[in-house]
């Protein structure tokens, strides 16, 4: 009975110590939070971005003050989900971290505000809310 057990908890801290290293290498790959930064704008564009396994994005062609700019939101299911949608001439604030991807920057979204309602996407470290083993606020 004791060998049942010690293998149940032995799996069970092999599987978790894989989840942290898959969200620590995704968080390693992508998002920085050294590189915040909160911005304004009209959103241009929302694009439906297709990625492996049959993933669907929104991506955001936002206008700021300053140009503008790519936003990777997150999958559409997981922001139709929180009640979210986006539109051509939504006004929307955006805390992520920008990045450089080829010759251009675009900023990963953790949070979008839009009228009195903030849609929460990543934790602080940037961890995905949609990813298994997610904190919820």
């Amino acid at each position: 009975m004791r060998a049942k057990h010690f293998l149940v908890v032995m799996s069970f801290l092999l599987v978790s110590t894989m989840v942290v290293q898959a969200q620590s290498s995704w968080r390693a790959r992508n998002y920085d939070p050294s590189t915040e930064t909160t911005v304004k704008g009209t959103v241009e564009q929302v694009k439906q971005v297709s990625g492996r396994r049959g993933w669907n994005g929104i991506h955001l062609l936002l206008k700021t003050e300053v140009g503008s700019l790519e936003v990777h939101a997150g999958p559409s299911s997981y922001i139709t989900s929180q009640g979210f949608s986006f539109a051509k001439g939504d006004e929307i604030e955006v805390l992520g971290s920008k990045v450089k991807l080829g010759e251009n920057e675009a900023l990963i979204a953790r949070e979008v505000k839009k009228e009195d309602k903030t849609l929460v996407l990543r934790d602080a470290q940037g961890v995905p809310q949609w990813a298994g083993g997610r904190r919820t606020k």
